[in-house]
């Protein structure tokens, strides 16, 4: 990147808008799991824009898609029917496996928990929230007023009164010496204590895989105990789905589906992947509880007719290509070897994540003590070797996070290890 333009940026862009790298990076443009830079260095992407580029960089069905709906119209407002937005909501509906389910869409992660939180509130009649501590529901004010992760919490405000439960972290609190089994009683325990100290929440929003959190999660069938606790006391279940969501884990199709034992969600949040870079977000929910407002609303941008050609383009190529098991097989080869690696590297305290959705968290060797120092040298480091990556973390941002294209194969995934393993090595 030039230095004007890293100028420019900060003069007229916000101080806390934040960038990566010591000497900041502007991506031209990309092709399958690879991107290359304004000075043409080509790199290959373990990060995707925030696990936002699901499929593959510059995917020639979604580009089509797009290109033809532009070529009729890109907007009306949801004034009007819009066939792709039935389309695609008839898709995510089918898809969710919440019955009689309706879907809103809007234009990011942040506006659908923010919307979540709307509908919960006022299904529920109650601002009380249930979060979970160290997660991550984005940027808007009700959306921080429900995020546990204190660097990504920038005001103690909120019009919400929230609750923070344990549980979103495996490895470390005072639960982390149990096994699974004593690890999930302590913390139904612990929810049950809490809602005898409160008037009933209206909902628990909750990440099956915390993703700024530095992907983090609990043991499989928590939220289903939670949700048995929850459900005697009609409180709702949200499940952000924003990073967990379309396969992503390998394992299951959406992330709740791995604590599913007790049916689905009540409320369901997605975004980022769907729209393979297009602003594409949603809820979806059963629809008592969508209908509940008794006011007008309408979305402007949520639900556009190109934005919704995207999605539906992107989910037929990720279904029809199986992206969700080649999220399972090659992830599952990409942790196997990154754990390999970092059994030999002292920083690293452990490798976590589930299909390709994986974190390394980095310490002070021999001590449980954060390392963000480190985790921003392996940061440049894997970049100066053709890398990107990111990272994140609820301690001081020393985790780094994982998440290329769905449509990684087995030799870049190779490729890729053997560049983080060099970047590791180096500090």
């Amino acid at each position: 990147m030039t230095p004007d333009l890293f100028g420019r940026h900060r003069a007229v862009l916000p101080d806390w808008l934040a960038l990566y790298y010591e000497d900041p990076l502007e991506i031209t443009h990309g092709e399958g799991r690879h991107v290359w830079d304004a000075a043409g260095n080509k790199y290959l992407d373990f990060f995707g824009g925030i696990l936002t580029t699901m499929t593959a960089h510059a995917l020639p069905e979604v580009a089509k898609a797009v290109g033809e709906q532009a070529g009729r119209i890109l907007h009306s407002s949801t004034l009007y029917l819009n066939r792709p937005m039935v389309e695609l909501a008839e898709r995510v509906a089918c898809l969710s496996g919440i019955p009689d389910a309706r879907v809103f869409f809007t234009t990011s992660g942040t506006e659908a928990n923010d919307t979540a939180l709307l509908l919960a509130t006022a299904y529920r009649r109650s601002n009380t929230i249930l979060a979970m501590r160290n997660s991550y529901h984005g940027r808007s004010f009700s959306a921080v007023g429900v995020t546990g992760n204190r660097g990504w919490s920038p005001t103690s405000l909120s019009p919400l009164q929230t609750l923070y439960v344990h549980g979103g972290v495996r490895t470390r609190g005072p639960y982390a010496h149990l096994d699974d089994r004593e690890f999930t009683d302590a913390c139904v325990d612990d929810l049950k204590d809490l809602l005898g100290h409160t008037r009933a929440p209206a909902a628990l929003i909750a990440e099956p895989v915390q993703g700024v959190g530095g992907f983090t999660s609990p043991p499989d069938g928590l939220y289903a105990a939670f949700r048995e606790v929850l459900h005697e006391r009609g409180i709702l279940w949200i499940a952000d789905e924003v990073q967990t969501g379309w396969g992503r884990t390998g394992e299951h199709f959406w992330g709740w589906q791995a604590h599913g034992q007790n049916g689905p969600p009540d409320i369901v949040t997605f975004a980022k992947g769907i729209g393979n870079g297009m602003s594409v977000g949603g809820v979806v929910a059963r629809a008592e509880i969508m209908n509940c407002l008794d006011a007008n609303s309408i979305s402007t941008f949520g639900g556009t007719q190109v934005t919704m050609a995207a999605g539906l383009a992107n989910l037929a190529y990720l279904l029809k290509h199986d992206l969700q098991g080649n999220a399972r097989r090659v992830g599952g080869l990409l942790l196997e070897r990154l754990r390999s690696v970092a059994a030999r590297v002292p920083h690293v305290r452990e490798v976590r994540g589930r299909g390709l959705m994986i974190g390394i968290e980095l310490t002070r060797p021999g001590t449980d003590e954060a390392a963000p120092e480190a985790a921003s040298a392996v940061l440049e480091e894997a970049r100066a070797g053709g890398l990107l990556i990111g990272k994140g973390g609820g301690h001081d941002t020393s985790a780094l996070r994982i998440a290329p294209p769905m449509s990684l194969t087995v030799a870049e995934a190779e490729e890729g290890a053997a560049i983080l393993e060099r970047a590791l090595r180096s500090v």
